[in-house]
């Protein structure tokens, strides 16, 4: 295994640190070995990223047989679209890196919990639009090629997580039109990726309707995409066991499936 620490930006904005958990090929295995690579973007409202949602995450996917990444991007009091940017260079990072890291630069997913499920569903929805065209990249080189959406924060309008978007536009939060471009169901198109979307129905802080709204938009394009609702648990599961945190009230064994469904997703998929 290796551990590996980058610092990302474009060009004089803040930067993010990524994390990366890598398995080594083994001389006795498959020297020439490639595997998916996941970026996992933590929640936490745009305003921190929850340990919850980190390096617990990563390791499980490792343990799966992927590359594993902690993308810590930047929060409140930076604006959007400071972490959209940190992200398009993570996942050219990661693609530039691809044979070093022993990586298939078409199985790249960027995963995204809560507020980072927005932001993953913003690069999966701008990497090739206008939005991301004067950063210094090219559309292929900051293309997701799937995406991971836990209970994500989705929409500006009606089942809007109202904090989320005061922290991630600040004084522009009443700004109509840009609310309307981050309501990322509006976004989708046909180059959005694949997308493999979970979340609780009691969910009391992220209202489910986010990513029913978001699972509608892709099935109006014909994106291919599996969505599983489970009646029970609070908002911020992660992992949904006790790994994650030793309260009971994350601890949902019934939840916590959602990880192997993905797995079995990721290979059938990719």
């Amino acid at each position: 295994m290796q551990l590996i620490h980058e610092t990302v930006n474009y060009q004089s904005e803040p930067s993010a640190e990524l994390t990366g958990y890598l398995i080594d090929n083994s001389p006795q295995i498959d020297t020439t070995r490639t595997r998916p690579a996941v970026i996992i973007c933590p929640g936490g409202g745009y305003e921190m990223t929850s340990d919850r949602e980190a390096e617990p995450v990563a390791l499980q996917i490792m343990a799966s047989g992927a590359q594993a990444f902690v993308l810590r991007y930047s929060v409140s009091p930076i604006r959007y679209p400071v972490a959209l940017h940190q992200l398009a260079y993570s996942v050219a990072l990661i693609r530039q890196h691809a044979a070093q890291w022993h990586i298939d630069p078409d199985k790249i997913i960027v995963a995204g919990f809560s507020a980072g499920g927005h932001l993953a569903a913003c690069l999966g929805v701008f990497w090739n639009a206008a939005e991301l065209t004067n950063i210094g990249l090219t559309p292929t080189q900051m293309q997701p090629n799937g995406l991971l959406l836990c209970y994500p924060v989705i929409t500006t309008g009606q089942y809007c997580h109202q904090g989320s978007f005061t922290n991630l536009l600040g004084a522009d939060q009443t700004d109509l039109a840009k609310r309307t471009k981050l309501s990322v169901e509006q976004q989708v198109n046909t180059d959005t990726p694949p997308t493999f979307i979970w979340q609780t129905v009691a969910d009391g802080s992220v209202p489910v309707e986010n990513s029913l709204l978001f699972a509608k938009a892709l099935r109006q394009v014909g994106v291919p995409f599996e969505l599983h609702l489970f009646p029970n648990g609070r908002h911020g599961l992660s992992l949904a066991t006790t790994e994650v945190n030793g309260d009971p009230q994350f601890n949902h064994p019934e939840v916590a499936v959602w990880f192997d469904l993905f797995v079995t997703w990721l290979q059938r998929s990719f």
